[in-house]
């Protein structure tokens, strides 16, 4: 299925896996890519070491394009921005809008430059900065997300920017992607769907809470902006001395990611410029890293959050990536075969 899309990156199915924190590393982004996707690699919780070591370990296993996905307000992201260069990574990924200077440097390489965006106007604004294309994500989404549901942000943002889109937010299958399409989006992303994978390196016990789940909700009590998680006990229990567990917090993320105390300041000084944060939001934020991978990595499902999306409470199975895209794929022709006249 050519579109926009597959045009601009070089996948061969305008499916993107998404870059989430402690799940999107070397071993998920590759096999998506290699089944036909296009993987992405979250980087905001590795080290810069460890970006470059899952870069080149995802080009051992396929020479199939794949992104990266890196903080925009993060201090180190000029030198980020190099190694993707340096490493010759297809697609730059950014959970907030990059800079204008970002951009400039990743167009003259030849990277592919595309943020997500949760508003028209900040689609508008980005594009109007040169990037080639933007992820839409609607409030069905999971991790930090917005009030509007893809349905109605997906078409203002195709009717306001002139580059490709790609729907992210409910989507789940073959008929999704052509309802995306069918909206003017030139493909979908997918961020349960792939955690919920047999090649996501998420514990089994934790999947198993995701295939079991019925519900999600959307709270500030995470890192003080709205974040879509599974409903648990846990969560209900975050109101209680947050910022007390946020400053413990923000101490082991320093250790795990190497980064010094000068260094974690001027990223909180990025996050409060950035996404118009208070101190005590930005102290907050702290807290999702570590509290993001004690589920994602240890396991721990009574002291960790796990974003979802709402689509979480219809999916049943573990397919592998090769065997997700190709049935979505195949729904997605039997679809349009519906739908086309004879």
């Amino acid at each position: 299925m050519r579109t926009a899309l597959t045009d601009l990156v070089g996948c061969r199915y305008p499916i993107v896996q998404t870059g989430m924190g402690y799940v999107a590393g070397a071993r998920l982004a590759a096999a998506t890519s290699a089944a036909g996707g296009l993987g992405v690699i979250a980087a905001s919780t590795m080290s810069l070491d460890q970006m470059t070591t899952a870069i080149r370990e995802v080009k051992k296993r396929t020479d199939a394009p794949f992104g990266v996905n890196i903080r925009s307000d993060a201090a180190d992201a000029d030198e980020r921005v190099e190694v993707m260069i340096r490493e010759g990574v297809r697609v730059a990924s950014f959970a907030l809008a990059p800079r204008r200077e970002l951009i400039a440097r990743l167009k003259e390489a030849g990277v592919v430059t595309v943020p997500s965006v949760g508003a028209r106007r900040h689609a508008e604004k980005v594009a109007a900065w040169g990037v080639d294309a933007v992820i839409v994500q609607g409030g069905e989404g999971g991790g930090h997300t917005g009030p509007i549901p893809t349905t109605l942000l997906l078409p203002q943002v195709v009717d306001s920017v002139d580059i490709p889109v790609v729907a992210a937010g409910g989507f789940f299958d073959g008929r999704g992607l052509v309802a995306a399409m069918a909206y003017g989006a030139a493909g979908i992303a997918m961020g349960t769907r792939f955690l919920l994978t047999s090649d996501s390196p998420v514990p089994d016990q934790v999947k198993r809470l995701y295939l079991e789940a019925t519900d999600t909700l959307v709270t500030r009590k995470v890192d003080g902006v709205p974040h879509r998680v599974l409903a648990t006990p846990f969560v209900a229990s975050l109101e209680r001395a947050r910022l007390l567990r946020a400053v413990v917090n923000a101490a082991r993320f320093k250790r795990l990611s190497a980064l010094s105390w000068a260094h974690l300041l001027a990223e909180g000084r990025g996050m409060r410029k950035g996404r118009d944060l208070t101190w005590s939001q930005v102290l907050q934020a702290a807290n999702t890293p570590m509290l993001l991978r004690a589920a994602m990595v240890d396991g721990r499902t009574d002291l960790g959050v796990m974003a979802a999306g709402q689509v979480v409470g219809v999916l049943d199975d573990l397919p592998s990536c090769e065997e997700l895209i190709g049935r979505i794929m195949a729904e997605a022709d039997e679809t349009l075969r519906r739908l086309t006249p004879r």
